[in-house]
């Protein structure tokens, strides 16, 4: 496997809330034999201030990544949310041979470890009944997985990671890539509509026998982790980061 130097870049809501699928992500990346800096000025991709309709106020935060993250073959980042708002919202800025870089050079891990890496068997270990939540950006704009909607060959290249390991069993969902009802900002001026989409992706989970559901986003599971908190349920979350960093040893 070929080596190279990755800036790792994590985002706000793992820096803030779930920091362990950073760390999971790091140790992942060094198993593979991979050179990891992670860049200790790094802030926000800008994608918040975006969402809500201030993009051209985010270009000081865009220049700040980019200035940070240069020098690195590639960038690896455990969302494919903000890796897509890097590679496709960046276009506002001027496209210097930086700011091109740093967009064609953006990968979300599972894509990075599929793509780029070609990993086919990572020895994990994660004896449990796990659902895969399709995150929609992950989904329909890095194209981690087949829409249900396209009439194109089926893959997904989370399962492909992750259908490997040790005593997993991953079920049968009966609305494969349904969105969870986080959305960001939706989460907040439309809170009654996002809960119930929410409680509806928890009932399919349920009703197929997962412990787990995992996701590429840590924002779309800490949306179904608060539900499942407020209702006492037993289901849990996990980022695919973990899973894919899970080994006996």
């Amino acid at each position: 496997m070929k080596k190279y130097k990755i800036g790792l870049f994590v985002p706000c809501y793992i820096d803030m809330f779930y920091p362990r699928v950073g760390i999971a992500t790091l140790e992942l990346l060094e198993r593979l034999g991979q050179e990891v800096v992670y860049p200790d000025r790094q802030t926000c991709c800008g994608q918040p201030l975006a969402n809500s309709g201030a993009e051209h106020d985010a270009r000081a935060i865009y220049r700040h990544f980019v200035s940070h993250f240069q020098g690195v073959d590639y960038i690896v980042t455990p969302s494919g949310s903000c890796a897509f708002h890097v590679r496709e919202h960046y276009d506002i800025l001027p496209q210097d041979d930086a700011v091109k870089a740093v967009r064609e050079r953006t990968f979300e891990l599972c894509e990075f470890l599929t793509d780029i890496l070609k990993v086919e068997d990572l020895n994990i270990y994660f004896p449990h009944k796990v659902g895969i939540h399709m995150s929609c950006h992950g989904l329909r704009m890095m194209h981690l997985g087949k829409p249900t909607e396209l009439m194109i060959v089926s893959y997904n290249k989370v399962r492909q990671l992750i259908e490997k390991s040790e005593g997993i069993e991953i079920i049968t969902l009966d609305r494969e890539d349904e969105c969870c009802g986080f959305g960001g900002t939706f989460a907040i001026f439309e809170p009654d509509v996002s809960v119930r989409m929410g409680k509806d992706r928890i009932r399919d989970h349920e009703k197929n026998g997962a412990e787990y559901i995992t996701a590429t986003d840590s924002s779309c599971l800490m949306h179904i982790e608060g539900i499942l908190r407020r209702e006492n349920r037993s289901l849990k979350v996990i980022h695919v980061a973990e899973i894919l960093n899970s080994t006996r040893l």
